[in-house]
């Protein structure tokens, strides 16, 4: 009974960023998830020290059939690494605009989890990500998320980033930069109605962009494009290194998918993504705490 109040007073916080934490003053009843976790535990209620919520965080692996508990990442970065563009990214007049990047340049052993467009929308998926702690980021198409924003809203109140992925998830390169500008500014401003933040992270339809696309997104509060290093399935890992492996500061796409995409759920992507990450030795860490 203990360790099941234990599991509902670390699990009741939300897995947000630490601009909304309270301040904690006993040593002892810091997380070392500072990135992903507040230092409360139930709202309201007692601290959670990190061997509390790494512990509640074993529960709840073994309840959602995680083959191990998630890592805990450590805490945030004071200092922001400098982002820049990944070799080979560049556009030709890329000075002053956004840069497109996979992997953040950390030591710490962190990979970040983000997912992108918005068409399924699985209540369990929420629940399954609240309970196991694990930090996400989101891009999300309007036209996929315009049906619900209310399960995205509940996504927002639980400490996720909510991010532009264009309004209609159309071929950029292909549109001229005035098109281009209403598809990324339009969900800009939309996202900020919606949910009361103009967001500063922009992922372009399939990865593609131009400049006229970087250009774009600054011109509406753009300030990184992050893509990706590796993609999850529920069945598989797919890389874009040689070397096929994760590296720290690598970020994974997957997208919000259900059974008439997949052979499988969210909550069987998750499975399969955290087998890989937790036994190579990584935590997930938040990324717009390293951005």
């Amino acid at each position: 009974m203990a360790l099941a109040a234990l599991l509902v007073a670390a699990l009741g916080s939300a897995c947000g960023s630490t601009e909304s934490a309270p301040a904690v003053k006993d040593k002892k009843a810091k997380t070392a998830e500072s990135g992903q976790n507040g230092a409360s535990g139930a709202r309201g209620g007692p601290a959670v020290t990190a061997e509390q919520l790494q512990r509640a965080r074993a529960l709840a692996a073994k309840k959602w059939g995680l083959a191990a508990a998630p890592l805990a990442a450590p805490p945030a970065p004071k200092t922001k690494p400098e982002i820049t563009f990944r070799k080979g990214f560049e556009v030709e007049d890329g000075e002053g605009l956004p840069p497109v990047f996979t992997t953040v340049p950390t030591e710490d052993k962190v990979v970040f989890l983000t997912i992108d467009d918005g068409a399924e929308k699985d209540p369990e998926f929420l629940k399954m990500m609240q309970e196991l702690k694990i930090p996400y980021t989101a891009f999300l198409s309007d036209y996929l998320v315009r049906d619900n924003y209310a399960y995205f809203k509940q996504m927002q109140s639980l400490g996720v980033g909510i991010n532009n992925h264009t309004l209609n998830h159309r071929y950029l390169p292909a549109l001229s930069y005035e098109k281009q500008r209403q598809e990324i500014c339009g969900m800009q401003d939309t996202i900020e109605k919606e949910f009361g933040k103009r967001p500063k992270l922009f992922r372009p339809p399939y990865g593609n962009y131009n400049e006229d696309t970087l250009r774009a997104a600054k011109s509406c509060g753009v300030k990184a494009v992050p893509i990706w290093n590796a993609e999850a399935f529920t069945d598989k890992m797919d890389w874009r290194e040689y070397d096929q492996d994760l590296h720290p500061g690598d970020i994974i796409l997957t997208h919000f998918r259900g059974r008439e995409d997949w052979k499988g759920t969210m909550p069987d992507m998750i499975r399969q993504v955290m087998k890989t990450v937790t036994a190579k030795g990584y935590a997930v860490a938040r990324l717009e705490d390293y951005l």
